[in-house]
């Protein structure tokens, strides 16, 4: 009995976290309450969540007023408060605005010359932006942000401390995703037992779906900072743009296996990145190893994390000036869990490794205060005088057809600290007109960098780093590409910008940062009827009012002219006669609301094309949309098309969990839409749900299947859809070599051996290891052009070319003419690609093959894209066609009303 007592103390032990302390011999002020004074428990006892966070940071205001402070800076969908800190001396703290003044004068050299710059960083407190857990499930950092706050205010015997909030300012993002912590802790707290348990097949460490990594609509908001598509990333990038830090990190977490990463990132780096700022990477990197080392803790720098891609945290505040990073830790992904080698991981450790980092960072800063604050606003200089050197000198948004994406795009810009300016009466630039409505942004300006990097076409990866890739592809080895390669703003949008060598002059104002511009409602006061352009976001929106507030709406499936008028195809009609008195009240509503323009006629003579009781022209009845959730969906897939139906359209979905799709009675449902899968729906869905779902297609239904859906619907034993998918193109050498090697095996069946040969060269290995049969290689991200069928009514209103974002491996076959249309395909081998890195065979592969397929199934229709068009929700230029699937699939549709 008593060994059994003994060897259950050890088991119980074990479970135990890790005794850490944090910071060895460390003294701190008793008047500082500690967190166990607030909250009841040491740091790394429990995971703190969001409310308790912000009762704790609180409580140090409460105690230190003169030198914390909290600002709120934004709210959660799920109404959560998101808010900085600002910790520095109280001197510091008496003239924050003075401070944020000095920085506003650095960031821009043409108001601000050097001898006055020299002046201002003579005493100006440069800023330290320390942000944590923007993925919720990651954990420690927004615990170490609670012990970082506390050592700054507390810390008796640290001689850094009176530098660092001296010299400097610190600011604290403790918690970028309240939302998805919250998720992740509930998840966490419902699966505990008696003690902590690190054992990886534990339900402690195993999260359902959605993981706590992304917010409430499922994004990645790490992903997120140039688009800004999240409530919370919109309200962090204008608190940043007040106070422009020199020095801003992102404190994430990575795989339990894994030690501690920080800067300097991988290569490639982008190349609108200044020397400067890389030079800087490694000065925060050995200030952290210099802890490390003394601590005796693990780290790597370099392998992975690059800087390429611009839409990170850990690079986005790079492109104003600051020196950004990512700092990693290998998670816990609870209180304790045990690695690969045997060892322990207890969630003190991490808060520990985190709080380190952040001392180190800021200590960094304080150190190195004149030389940061002179490199920042070096930044700015030279950012201006390329901007008057280079070519293109000016970037022009045309005023065009999809005007509301041009708007978009400049109030994004402006939104990101750009100088964008607009004119109401038109202007000359390079020989051509523009007209009202029109955009011009000069790129001798501060924000010239984040300009080029958002606005070329293509931003070139480094040319060695490239060729490792090729080298590791053909030994069948991993590459290292970490993210998308292709990121246009331009080309995603589907917006004509056009350069010139120089900016345009004449009446020029500057724009604001607002998305979406309001409409008017003109023409006549007796119309029978208002029409509206389709095309463009604010049409499809105003659709989606109309559809709430019962509007009756019918629409031209094909151009149409009236006198000297030309109307596109999608044209919204709503008929006088078929709605309220009080309709045209309602429309210029709407007009205002959604940015749409609507025309009032008097008359429906058409003179050209269908007529308004045409065939051709379908009443638009309010489809009920209904999107598969929960596994096996990929959760960026799903919350990302609901976002965009949702909050970028206005229009309602139903999540139905994808078990239910089984048996589900799906009649009251026109619309269903499949999102990206994580593991293939078959493993969920088997053969008895597409017997379900082949039956209410059947009935009317509308199945759209979004990106690697498609292989699904594909699939022969489902057969949804007339297309499949293709294994990589095979070299007629191997397929001779694998025909001759058929024809011996059936001969030498039963021999343990086989004929000898000679190799006599490389290429004859290449031949005999090629697999016969496998996926194209997989593309980290690059976008592609698609040509579109504008006489099906899937391509109404689209632009005839479209750019697709091309991840993974998936390519599919054509739909034979008499199954169903390719309404979008890709263009051919030598256009296809619009931007980024794209593997040759993958570019030949690609070639003429379907992005878009519309195939009639008894009443309804199976609508296939085989790229997902909603990735991010930044591709807002295959909005349109995805919408048409959604609206206009269902006016097509016949089910029984």
């Amino acid at each position: 009995m008593r060994l059994c007592l003994f060897l259950a103390s050890l088991t119980l032990a074990s479970a135990q976290p890790a005794d850490i302390d944090f910071w060895p011999g460390a003294r701190y002020d008793a008047s500082i309450p500690t967190v166990v004074d607030v909250l009841g428990y040491e740091f790394g006892d429990r995971i703190t969540n969001h409310g308790d966070a912000q009762r704790y940071f609180e409580a140090l205001a409460a105690a230190a007023p003169d030198r914390l402070r909290i600002v709120p800076y934004a709210t959660s969908w799920q109404g959560r408060e998101l808010y900085y800190v600002i910790v520095t001396s109280a001197a510091n703290m008496a003239r924050v605005d003075e401070i944020k003044d000095g920085m506003q004068a650095l960031r821009d050299p043409r108001r601000t010359d050097r001898e006055t710059a020299n002046r201002i960083i003579a005493s100006q407190p440069p800023v330290t932006w320390l942000s944590y857990s923007v993925h919720g499930n990651e954990i420690s950092p927004t615990d170490a942000a609670m012990l970082t706050a506390y050592h700054l205010l507390a810390a008796t015997n640290d001689e850094r401390v009176p530098d660092i909030m001296g010299d400097t300012v610190v600011i604290i993002d403790p918690l970028q995703n309240p939302d998805g912590r919250e998720r992740f802790i509930l998840r966490y707290e419902m699966t505990r037992g008696l003690l902590p348990d690190p054992d990886r097949l534990s339900a402690e460490h195993n999260e359902p779906w959605p993981s706590g990594r992304t917010n409430h609509y499922l994004f990645d908001m790490n992903r997120d900072w140039f688009m800004q598509t999240q409530p919370e990333t919109r309200g962090r990038v204008a608190a940043i743009q007040e106070w422009y830090p020199v020095a801003f990190v992102d404190a994430h977490e990575m795989g339990s296996d894994w030690t501690y990463f920080f800067a300097p990132e991988a290569i490639p780096y982008n190349p609108h990145l200044a020397a400067e700022q890389r030079a800087n990477l490694e000065l925060f990197g050995r200030t952290n190893a210099r802890w490390f080392d003394r601590f005796g803790i693990d780290y790597f720098t370099r392998e992975v994390f690059d800087a390429f891609y611009p839409g990170y945290g850990a690079s986005w505040p790079s492109y104003f000036g600051s020196v950004a990073m990512t700092y990693e830790q290998g998670s816990a992904r609870g209180l304790v869990v045990r690695r690969y080698d045997g060892s322990e991981l207890s969630y003190r450790e991490t808060i520990r490794n985190q709080f380190v980092t952040s001392l180190a960072t800021a200590e960094t800063v304080a150190s190195n205060r004149e030389q940061l604050l002179r490199d920042f606003y070096a930044y700015q200089v030279s950012a201006i005088e390329e901007g008057r050197r280079e070519r293109p000198g000016a970037y022009i948004i045309p005023a065009q057809s999809d005007q509301a994406g041009a708007d978009k795009l400049a109030g994004l810009l402006v939104r990101q600290g750009a100088e964008v300016q607009t004119t109401r009466g038109g202007f000359r630039a390079c020989g051509e007109d523009y007209g009202p409505g029109s955009y011009a942004i000069d790129l001798a300006q501060p924000a010239k960098r984040l300009l080029r990097t958002l606005l070329d076409p293509d931003v070139p990866m480094d040319a060695g780093f490239l060729a490792e890739q090729e080298r590791k592809r053909a030994k069948a080895l991993p590459d290292e590409i970490y993210d998308v390669t292709a990121w246009s703003l331009p080309l995603m949008m589907n917006v004509t910008v056009a350069t010139c060598d120089r900016m345009p002059t004449g009446s020029l104002v500057p724009a604001g940062p607002e998305l979406v511009q309001p409409g008017e409602l003109g023409g006549p006061a007796g119309a029978v009827a208002y029409l509206v352009r389709w095309g463009d976001a604010s049409a499809v929106r105003l659709l989606a009012h109309a559809h709430r507030r019962g509007l009756t709406v019918k629409s031209s499936d094909l151009p149409f002219g009236q006198g000297t008028v030309s109307w596109p195809g999608g044209t919204l009609i709503f008929d006088a006669a078929d709605n309220p008195p009080e309709l045209r009240t309602i429309l210029a509503e709407l007009a205002a609301t959604t940015g749409a323009d609507i025309v009032a006629v008097d008359d429906s003579w058409v003179t050209e094309g269908p007529s308004f009781g045409s065939y051709r022209v379908v009443r638009m009845n309010a489809p009920r949309v209904a999107i598969a959730w929960d596994e096996p969906t990929n959760q960026y897939s799903a919350g990302n098309t609901r976002f965009v139906i949702e909050r970028q359209f206005d229009y309602p979905v139903t999540a139905i969990r994808s078990r239910r799709l089984v048996d589900a009675d799906l009649r009251r449902y026109d619309v269903l839409i499949l999102p990206e899968t994580r593991d293939g729906y078959r493993s969920v869905l088997g053969e008895d749900a597409a017997d379900n779902l082949r039956r209410w297609v059947d009935r009317g239904g509308v199945l759209i299947a979004l990106g690697n859906a498609t292989s699904y619907l594909a699939d022969p034993a489902v057969d949804l859809v007339s297309i499949r998918r293709e294994d990589r193109v095979v070299d007629a050498a191997v397929t001779e070599s694998a025909s001759e090697e058929a024809d011996g095996d059936d001969e030498d069946e039963q021999k343990a051996t086989v004929e000898g040969s000679y190799l006599t060269s490389i290429e004859e290995l290449e031949v005999l290891t090629t697999p016969l049969e496998a996926s194209p290689d997989t593309l980290g991200g690059v976008l592609l052009k698609a040509i579109v069928d504008e006489d099906h009514w899937l391509g109404a209103g689209v632009s005839k070319r479209v750019n697709v974002l091309a991840r993974g491996a998936d390519i599919y076959t054509p739909v034979r003419l008499d199954k169903g249309v390719n309404v979008a395909r890709f263009d051919g081998p030598d256009d296809v690609l619009a931007s980024g890195y794209m593997w040759e065979e993958n570019r030949k592969q690609y070639a003429f093959k379907p992005f878009a397929v519309a195939q009639p199934q008894g009443d309804g229709f199976v609508v296939a894209f085989t790229e997902d068009p909603n990735v991010r929700a930044y591709l807002d230029g295959l909005n349109v066609i995805f919408m048409n699937a959604v609206f206009r699939g269902p006016a097509h549709a016949r089910p029984e009303r």
